[in-house]
């Protein structure tokens, strides 16, 4: 039998544990003290998942959450170490790396009955994770030099010794790759195509490895085109260089979507399901979207007509040019050296 001094006790602790949330069993409930470790991008996406998820939760629950700063490489490898044991309770990664990372029992597949957000995500969202943003990938280039129409204008005369061509592998490099293939004759099963037609456009004018050199490089004029993620690029040619464009090629866009995973054996699964559905909050996604030109994953926002069209909305999301990133990433480690040996070399 239960004394009366146990069960007031209990009582209690049941009064100063925070209530649980979307419905879920006792054990995934957020409690007052909880502290959450998200691993996951600086500067603006750090500032406004700040503002829109972290000061929310903490004022509304009493948690703390705590930011590991960098880039996936880092936090991936990371999260592979300590699979099982995580100190990760969430981990942004990108589109390929998260699909692989659910394959791997390092992080979760989606749940989207339990994240009340994410019953609006796009379909190519709910892949190896939750999608917060898309961030396609695209030909950007100097247009007082020329105007790019097609992946297939790169080959044109102008542009000879001009290019900047992303490394391998990261985002942009995959993307160019793949997509040179697919245009060619090949396709991700058959990527000779794309090593081949690549190699016919050096001399490059460099291979640029982030953001910050290829802009750094089209200020200083050393090159006039390259292949980038739109969003950034759009960001930069407002705030420093009105001459770059950013291509709409006939061909599309490649996607690229950045992608919040849950780790396998957080102790913070309902914290972790409450900071996502933040993310996937029409104020968060649209903060994304103004500051940055990250498209929406979600549908049904109200997205104001001066800001639409630099944006990937509704029937264009399903335009992006999509690749079976499980076999492309099995073979990251020798298109790397073929990559460094025949383009880069």
């Amino acid at each position: 039998m239960i004394s009366r001094r146990r069960l007031l006790a209990a009582s209690a602790g049941a009064t100063l544990a925070s209530p649980a949330i979307f419905g879920l069993n006792a054990v995934a409930q957020i409690r007052r003290g909880d502290e959450l470790v998200v691993g996951i991008w600086g500067g603006a996406q750090e500032r406004i998942t700040r503002q829109h998820i972290v000061r929310p939760l903490e004022e509304k629950y009493g948690v703390k959450i705590n930011y590991v700063l960098g880039g996936t490489p880092e936090r991936r490898a990371r999260a592979y170490q300590e699979r099982g044991r995580p100190s990760f309770d969430l981990i942004y990664l990108n589109i390929f790396e998260s699909r692989q990372a659910v394959r791997d029992g390092v992080t979760q597949a989606p749940a989207i009955d339990r994240v009340p957000n994410a019953k609006n995500l796009y379909e190519s969202a709910k892949l190896g994770g939750y999608g917060v943003a898309f961030n396609p990938v695209t030909v950007v280039y100097d247009k007082r030099k020329g105007e790019v129409t097609s992946w297939k204008d790169l080959w044109k005369p102008e542009w000879k010794g001009r290019i900047a061509w992303p490394s391998y592998p990261g985002a942009q490099g995959t993307a160019a790759l793949l997509m040179v293939a697919k245009l060619f004759g090949g396709s991700e099963r058959a990527i000779d195509p794309g090593f081949a037609k690549i190699r016919e456009l050096k001399p490059f004018a460099a291979i640029q490895g982030s953001q910050d050199q290829l802009y750094t490089m089209f200020d200083q004029g050393v090159a006039d085109i390259s292949i980038e993620f739109g969003s950034f690029t759009r960001s930069y040619a407002e705030s420093r260089n009105p001459n770059i464009a950013i291509a709409n090629p006939v061909e599309g866009q490649v996607i690229a979507t950045n992608v919040a995973c849950p780790t396998v054996g957080t102790k913070n699964q309902a914290l972790v399901e409450a900071f996502i559905d933040l993310h996937l909050s029409e104020a968060c996604q649209m903060q994304y979207a103004r500051d940055i030109y990250y498209s929406p994953t979600v549908s049904g926002l109200n997205i104001p007509a001066d800001l639409a069209p630099k944006l990937v909305l509704g029937a264009d999301v399903n335009k992006l040019v999509d690749f079976d990133w499980d076999h492309v990433i099995a073979q990251q480690a020798a298109w790397t050296s073929r990559f460094n040996r025949e383009i880069a070399g």
